[in-house]
């Protein structure tokens, strides 16, 4: 006869309704875990699905760098980071071969001045990743017109006109490409005015093609879902960047010099010119004052009066951005460069032109928490806003590059 069991071993067997074999096997298999992790514990880290855990030092820092990077100034930060990478790997521009280079091509020998935007895209856009030569396996089509360079050469509007029309007719009758789509495929891409004025007379480009330009405005038949707010960007910047550690120095609460071109800014200097709060002034600050005294201004001051000129757009917010000065647009319409991307309402303050009387007040009611806010989100922008030769990731050129990347997706043939 077996011996009777001890009654805490029985219950301890019985727990659950495991069995003494049962509970042998868990106990062995509990051992050889343990065993497993110990022994691949002391060889460092192991690889798993292609990552690395634990992860090193390098691979944390990097995280954490990429997660800071997409906050919340973008609308859809995650949207933004998967598409941007999608567009690296695929993007493809096919430039179209024909035409005068001295005519059609920007090949300048300075990128300079405030239509620089036009002349950095130019030859970003030849240098690049992007570009094929396999117009099969493009996405887009770009037409390198420059009519800013035409006018340079005292070509009037209506002959840049017939030039325009008579160079897009040739490239639909050479290749099969536009008729695809009607041009929906096809982009320009022009800063100055010119080249906006330029084109008015042809709907076949203002109605299909892709327009990126420094002026959208309704008035020029800016259409926001096809066409692109290309930044107008004044380089090079003559001063470094604004940080987020010069706050203390901005005791100026707002500031604006410029000629007075449009009505907008004549309301603005009428009004505030002589408050002593805010900087106003009804012209542009003389050099013979000292030097770079009106960039040196930016660093000073709290928000920056951006209001339109000659048209809505301004190389003066691009340059409150670089020096850390909070933009304060003053437009009733200015569709805003990456506009779709960007949360504007995160780093600058938009306001309606009739909001020029109450201008002070709307400032002084801005917090010195919610400045701090807008300051910070501001840096964040920066790079945004630079333009690079050659161009580094998520600056102005990968920036445009990513609004046609948006555009597009929703083209079908």
């Amino acid at each position: 006869m077996s011996a009777a069991k001890p009654p805490q071993s029985q219950s301890l067997m019985s727990f659950a309704g495991i069995s003494t074999k049962q509970g042998l096997i868990l106990i062995l298999s509990a051992l050889t875990l343990i065993t497993f992790y110990i022994s691949f514990s002391s060889l460092g880290p192991i690889i798993q699905c292609g990552y690395t855990y634990p992860p090193p030092t390098t691979t944390i820092n990097s995280i954490k760098n990429d997660v800071d990077m997409f906050t919340d100034v973008y609308h859809t930060p995650e949207v933004f980071k998967l598409n941007y990478a999608e567009m690296e790997k695929k993007f493809k521009v096919y430039i179209y071969p024909d035409g005068d280079p001295k005519t059609f091509y920007q090949t300048p020998r300075k990128l300079t001045g405030k239509y620089a935007s036009e002349g950095y895209f130019f030859q970003n856009i030849r240098e690049s990743k992007f570009r094929t030569e396999d117009p099969d396996q493009a996405h887009l089509f770009f037409i390198p017109i420059s009519c800013h360079k035409m006018r340079g050469k005292g070509t009037s509007y209506d002959n840049m006109t017939i030039i325009v029309q008579n160079y897009v007719d040739g490239l639909i009758s050479k290749y099969p490409y536009w008729n695809r789509t009607l041009g929906a495929d096809h982009f320009f891409v022009t800063c100055h005015d010119v080249g906006v004025r330029a084109t008015e007379g042809l709907p076949l480009l203002v109605k299909n093609s892709i327009r990126a330009v420094c002026s959208p405005s309704y008035d020029v038949g800016f259409i926001p879902h096809k066409d692109i707010a290309l930044p107008q960007v004044l380089q090079p910047f003559a001063l470094p960047r604004g940080g987020g550690d010069d706050i203390v120095n901005r005791t100026t609460l707002g500031f604006w010099a410029g000629h007075r071109n449009s009505r907008i800014r004549v309301i603005l200097a009428r009004t505030w010119e002589n408050d002593t709060e805010l900087d106003i002034s009804n012209n542009r600050i003389n050099r013979a004052t000292g030097h770079l005294v009106y960039q040196k201004r930016f660093y000073r001051t709290k928000f920056c009066i951006c209001p339109g000129g000659s048209q809505v757009n301004s190389a003066r917010i691009a340059d409150s951005i670089h020096y850390g000065c909070i933009p304060v647009i003053l437009s009733n319409y200015y569709d805003l460069p990456f506009n779709d991307i960007l949360d504007w309402g995160k780093f600058s303050v938009i306001l309606k032109e009739s909001d020029v009387y109450d201008l002070k007040q709307i400032l002084k009611d801005i917090s010195n928490e919610q400045f701090v806010t807008l300051h910070n989100n501001l840096v964040k922008v920066q790079k945004h806003f630079q333009w690079n030769s050659p161009p580094i990731p998520y600056d102005a050129f990968h920036m445009v590059m990513y609004d046609l990347w948006l555009r597009h997706s929703v083209i079908k043939y």
